[in-house]
């Protein structure tokens, strides 16, 4: 099961505030069990200083690398040399990588390629390479903000009037690439399984995250979009099944 994959997180700290660190520990405590927890920078400069105390408190290790040369980036380097041992390990299912540089575009693809899970994490300014070559890309304005909000219903509006500015994809073309999914794995009445939808979603659209759009469950975000019907189904184990067709 999901919940049991190895996951180890490398984080970028040239490119990730220390702010939305506790959202990337829980999200990976969602999807599996962190195991290896490191954080690459150059800890002698005074920006990194307000690091200390949260990765005392989240357990992380700090790698320190010097920057050898101005212009050239080190830790990335690091990154990319640690995660290589770590796969040839064998002791992990996957990788978080959290970062908001296309550096790492290349990495997420070997890495996959090795049959690995590849999760990125970065802001919304993350170029789209990095985010294609992830099996899965999370938007850490989108985790903190979730995550602080009570009522699914004040933050509804927020992140779909963004979608299109920061680059996420259209509520528009997510209505099309649903229709013709539900058409080509419906049954003969033209129901489609809910969760075999979202994970073709996932699959297609590495960012697609119910969360950027306000809903923290496919099936209220897929009934918003007003072009599908909906349908439950209770299994003789006494757990309900959702099914989805298009609208005549």
């Amino acid at each position: 099961m999901q919940k049991d994959k190895r996951i180890a997180i490398l984080i970028d700290a040239d490119n990730v505030s220390d702010k939305y660190i506790k959202y990337i520990i829980d999200e990976i405590s969602n999807q599996g069990t962190p195991t290896y927890k490191r954080i690459y920078g150059d800890w002698t400069k005074p920006q990194l200083g307000s690091w200390k105390n949260i990765l005392l408190k989240h357990s992380i290790n700090p790698i320190q690398q010097y920057s050898y040369t101005t212009g050239k980036n080190a830790t990335d380097a690091a990154l990319i040399i640690d995660a290589m041992d770590i796969l040839y390990s064998g002791n992990v299912d996957g990788f978080c990588i959290v970062s908001s540089d296309s550096d790492f575009t290349k990495l997420a693809a070997r890495l996959r390629e090795a049959g690995m899970l590849v999760i990125g994490m970065g802001e919304k300014k993350t170029p789209k390479p990095f985010i294609a070559a992830c099996e899965k890309f999370k938007y850490l304005e989108v985790l903190a903000s979730m995550a602080q909000t009570t009522s699914e219903t004040d933050s509804k509006k927020k992140p779909e009037q963004e979608e299109i500015k920061n680059g996420m994809t259209s509520k528009e073309q997510l209505v099309e690439t649903v229709k013709t999914i539900i058409n080509e794995i419906s049954d003969e009445d033209g129901w489609a399984y809910m969760a075999e939808i979202g994970s073709v979603l996932n699959k297609r659209y590495p960012d697609f995250d119910t969360r950027n759009y306000g809903y923290t469950k496919l099936t209220p975000f897929v009934s918003s979009l007003k072009n599908f019907e909906i349908r439950s189904v209770r299994t003789k184990a006494n757990t309900t099944l959702k099914y989805v067709r298009n609208k005549n």
